[in-house]
């Protein structure tokens, strides 16, 4: 599959399955903000109803106890002789007090409507009375104690009835302040937190009152974010398998294009092999068919120099054999490795000194101190003497042609996990690497880009089995690395006491 077309339905998957999450994060942010409208509604008509509730309560606590000596004045009194007597006494708005009397003979089949006219004149009159006297008992009220207009056992019991009515069935904790905020009483549990007072819902009591003498109630819900989000809980399955689903795309993607990386490199690969091999073999083929020149047969020298042409392209063609079979250790969890006690700077001055004759065949020079007082270390002879015929074979690989080529390989003792430990640095004065490729030089098969050099050639492996040898022998491996100055790999391993 091309990578436009894996972009592409990337970009459409990842697009439906971020608006199907954004659709429902939206769905549950509007049912939950319309079930505490809801909310809130229902409880502002609970607390309306109670402070009603306790006007009415408090109109008919006086009407009870001044209705019985109002009710023989405001309407006729029927007399032994059967006439009708009104009687009242009454104070004008400006202070005056009258006693106003009314007797008549009436009789009940013969009433005129003069006299009916009377009679409803005196009642609409002896109304109005009576709701001055309904108004001065609203007023007066507000002197009587609010614990006795407003008892917190009763307060309890409207909140309670009118907050199931409204659907409201959650615990609550309620109180009762006075206009500058002190508590009058309050429930046992009234103790809300910061974030409870955003959502506290306040009443005022007997609205009618002076201002100075103003009560409010005042009322929180401690479970009321669970009772909102049981309303939503349903939807939270939907979202996380949504968000499973957006995760394993992602992961699949991801794996995806690593493995086309993964197919890619092994082509290469495979190129790369293809091209090492052929090199050797169509020099071990021609050298074959000069053998068969009688001429050649004659000449001992022309003989010894195909002979050890021969003997160097077998040579290396059995390198890159191994090198291919190195393959199969990163497949495996354990390498089989045998292990021995020797003498690390023995094996690395056997190693430059070998690799002396290379270095100076491209005109250039390599350095060796050997620092390290301490260098027994318990590795694989074979395996280790490759970790640093890699490193070294790299940094002729990728030498800078303007620049004669210098190596310095140097060792010495340093402290690190707590202990002394054998330090192996190889410094050269390459062509160095970028910042992003020091992450990836370790991974199998990749290989950092060298421009417009054609020369370089390698299956991507040398640097991934040094990383794998490194650590199957308990030690670290690190790189510096700067363009055009040069690359210094190190590495560490344990010491092994005598």
């Amino acid at each position: 599959m091309k990578k436009s077309t894996i972009w592409f339905l990337t970009i459409i998957m990842a697009l439906t399955l971020s608006g199907l999450l954004y659709v429902q994060i939206m769905y549950m942010n509007n049912m939950k903000k319309m079930r505490d409208d809801q909310f809130a509604e229902g409880v502002k008509r609970s607390l309306y109803a109670v402070s009603t509730s306790l006007e009415q309560n408090e109109a008919k606590y006086f009407l009870e106890e001044d209705m019985s000596s109002l009710q023989s004045d405001l309407y006729p009194r029927v007399n032994p002789d059967g006439s009708v007597g009104i009687n009242n006494t009454f104070t004008t708005p400006e202070g005056i007090n009258y006693d106003l009397s009314l007797k008549m003979k009436v009789d009940r089949r013969t009433v005129s409507p003069s006299m009916r006219e009377l009679m409803r004149g005196k009642y609409l009159y002896q109304k109005g009375l009576l709701d001055e006297v309904i108004l001065s008992i609203l007023n007066q009220s507000s002197n009587r104690p609010i614990t006795e207009r407003a008892d917190s056992a009763e307060v309890a019991r409207y909140l309670r009835s009118e907050l199931d009515n409204n659907g409201l069935s959650l615990p609550f904790e309620f109180a009762v302040v006075n206009r500058i905020g002190a508590f009058v009483y309050k429930s046992a549990g009234f103790s809300p937190s910061v974030k409870d007072q955003s959502s506290m819902f306040v009443q005022t009591l007997f609205p009618n009152d002076p201002k100075n003498k103003m009560y409010y109630l005042k009322v929180y819900f401690p479970t009321r974010s669970d009772y909102i989000f049981d309303s939503i809980r349903f939807m939270i399955p939907s979202f996380i398998f949504s968000f499973i689903l957006l995760v394993t795309f992602v992961c699949t993607i991801i794996l995806a294009f690593r493995q086309k990386k993964l197919t890619e490199m092994k082509n290469d690969f495979i190129n790369n092999m293809t091209h090492e091999f052929k090199t050797p073999i169509s020099t071990i083929s021609l050298a074959a068919q000069m053998l068969n020149d009688n001429a050649v047969l004659k000449s001992p020298a022309m003989l010894g120099h195909i002979s050890t042409v021969i003997n160097d392209e077998t040579k290396r063609l059995r390198f890159q054999v191994e090198k291919v079979l190195q393959m199969s250790m990163f497949d495996r969890q354990k390498a089989t490795l045998r292990l021995q006690n020797v003498d690390a700077n023995q094996i690395i001055a056997g190693i430059t000194s070998t690799f002396k004759l290379k270095v100076e065949k491209y005109g250039g020079h390599i350095e060796t101190f050997l620092g390290a007082k301490e260098s027994t270390v318990n590795v694989d002879e074979m395996h280790f003497t490759n970790v640093i015929f890699n490193l070294l074979d790299n940094a002729v690989k990728y030498r800078r042609e303007d620049v004669p080529l210098e190596l310095k390989v140097s060792t010495r003792n340093v402290k690190a996990h707590g202990e002394e430990r054998f330090q192996v640095s190889i410094h050269d004065n390459g062509i160095g690497m970028r910042r992003e490729d020091l992450k990836k030089i370790f991974e199998k098969f990749y290989r950092v880009s060298t421009g417009n050099r054609h020369d370089v050639k390698g299956f991507g492996l040398g640097l991934a089995y040094v990383k794998k040898m490194v650590s199957e022998l308990g030690g670290e491996i690190s790189v510096e690395s700067e363009i055009n100055v040069g690359t210094k790999f190190i590495i560490t391993l344990p010491i092994t006491l005598n």
